[in-house]
Formats: structure tokens, sequence, C-alpha cells
């Protein structure tokens, strides 16, 4: 079997609905990988539960390399420890390569009155509960670490979680939300002159946005991490995974898939599958003590 795969398309679950950063960086992926595999690549969206609900499907498919996915590795851990998730996403996942990762920013209306993000901390701190953010859902995140932030800032916020980064996005156009924090969904966005983004949560700055201040340059000591990975079934033959592995390996130095990360600022961050699951491993135990910080922790 491992042999001869693959001898029929391939569908690449993505865990959130369509029109986001993962939805569309992955889309294309999956339109370079073709090539690669001989077989078209077929996305299916598969959004809710924070991201988890996709790999969740996934992991209960035959072990046989024709249904893999894509998971925020982080976000869903972070559901795994507060108990929101009902599979392990280390020990129940083939972890067959990490390929990239999300910017994540907080950005607010064009035309509100927060210019910085200390503008909007100390109307915040003013007006408890008050003001609202979005994220991609509960135990996302982008959810984790506004509520960090609002850990280390003091600021009380009013939570609103979407399904995705497009709902999110929504949301904020519309006014039903004063603030998202969420990945480079906002970055079309933000370029169209609609969004201000205030602050981002990498180590460095953006390339993208050299303008815009790190969190630990506002002396808030904490940086955030946010990569994808294509995940399969834990029992899928080595010999399959490394076939999977190099396809989209080989699919990464497309022009048209690096042309879409730049547009989300999302680079290609690539770890094979002994050293995926090593960082998720290493990212997970990290991840455990923030949650446990924030109280959020359940056995």
């Amino acid at each position: 079997m491992a042999a001869e795969f693959p001898t029929k398309p391939i569908t690449l679950v993505v865990p959130y609905p369509a029109g986001g950063s993962t939805d569309i960086t992955g889309r294309v992926l999956a339109a370079a990988a073709k090539k690669y595999f001989n077989q078209p690549v077929i996305v299916e969206n598969k959004g809710g539960g924070g991201g988890t609900v996709g790999p969740n499907l996934v992991i209960a498919k035959p072990a046989d390399g024709y249904t893999v996915g894509i998971m925020a590795s982080t976000t869903v851990t972070i559901s795994w420890h507060m108990g929101k998730c009902n599979f392990n996403p280390i020990d129940d996942v083939n972890h067959i390569m990490r390929y990239t990762g999300y910017l994540y920013g907080f950005v607010v209306k064009a035309d509100s009155p927060w210019k910085t993000f200390q503008d909007f901390v100390k109307h915040v701190k003013a007006n408890p509960d008050k003001v609202s953010y979005g994220t991609t859902g509960v135990g996302t995140g982008p959810h984790l670490a506004m509520e960090q932030i609002s850990f280390l800032t003091g600021m009380k916020m009013t939570h609103v979680p979407y399904k995705g980064g497009a709902e999110c996005n929504s949301a904020l156009l519309g006014g039903h939300v004063d603030s998202v924090s969420d990945s480079t969904s906002w970055g079309p966005l933000v370029d169209a002159g609609k969004f201000r983004l205030l602050v981002v949560y990498t180590a460095a700055r953006s390339a993208r946005y050299p303008d815009v201040p790190t969190l630990k340059e506002l002396g808030i000591d904490m940086v955030f991490p946010s990569p994808l990975e294509i995940m399969g079934p834990k029992a899928l033959p080595q010999p399959i995974v490394q076939k999977i592995q190099d396809a989209f390996k080989k699919s990464l130095d497309d022009p048209e898939y690096q042309e879409v990360l730049k547009k989300y600022d999302m680079a290609t961050t690539y770890l094979n599958s002994s050293d995926c699951e090593k960082a998720v491993r290493k990212e997970s135990e990290e991840l455990k003590k923030i949650v446990t910080q924030l109280g959020m922790y359940k056995k």
C-alpha cells in the first residue's frame, strides 16, 4: 500500500472556516502539492472547537494517508490543557511536518480613538469589562495570548469567540467588537487602511509592518508562538508519512505559495516529523505553565 500511495485524491482538512489565513495558505499549498502526489489534494473546511474539530476528525480516519489535516499545534495544545480537547494533541497525532506559523497581533478599526497599544491599555484599565475583543475561539492561541497580556497589564476585557479569522474581521468591521486578537487574516484590512495594527506578539518586529512594536518593546514580557503543521492519524505507516512530508516540503518552494505567505506575513518554518513532535512537546510544557498561571488548567 505504501509503495503505491497515492492512487486517489488526498483530503486536506483545514480546521477553520474558509477565508482566513490558514485556509487561504492551505489551499495554495494543496494546489502546489498536486504535482508531487500526481493526485488532487482536496481541501475541506471543518471549523469549530477553537481549531480542535478538524484534527479530531482526521485522527479518526483510516491511517492510509488519504486524509490529513492542518493543526495549529499551539492552539490545540492550549485546549488540551484547558480540558476542552478530547484527544491528546501530542500522543494521539502523527506530526508529519511543521511548515509555517502565524504572525499574531492586535487590531482595532482605523477610525478608533486608540492610536497606540498604550492608549488602548490605559482606556481599558479605566473602563474594566466595557471593551470587547474577538478571537477565533475559546482556548485558541489568540485568546490565550490576550488573556496573558491582560494578566500582565491588569486589563479586564470581554471576550467574544468566533469560528475563524474571517468572522472576527467581519465583527470588527461591523462594530460588534471593539478589537481583535488574531493572526494575519487581518493583514489585507490593515493594508487597506480599515484596521490599525497596534502590537505584534512575536520576538522581533514584522518585516511587513516595521513601525508596529512588539509586546516586549512596550514592557510586556511575553512572546507567543503560533506554528502550523500537517498532521494525520497516529498509526500512519512511516513510508506514507515520508511521502506526504516530501510532497508538501517540495511544495513550500512554489512561487504562488511563497507569494501568499508574504501576503499574511507568514514565514516558512520547516521541521520534519521527528523534530516537529519534539517541538510540540517542548511548547506544550511551556504553554501548560501559562495556562496554569492564568488559572485555566484542567487535568
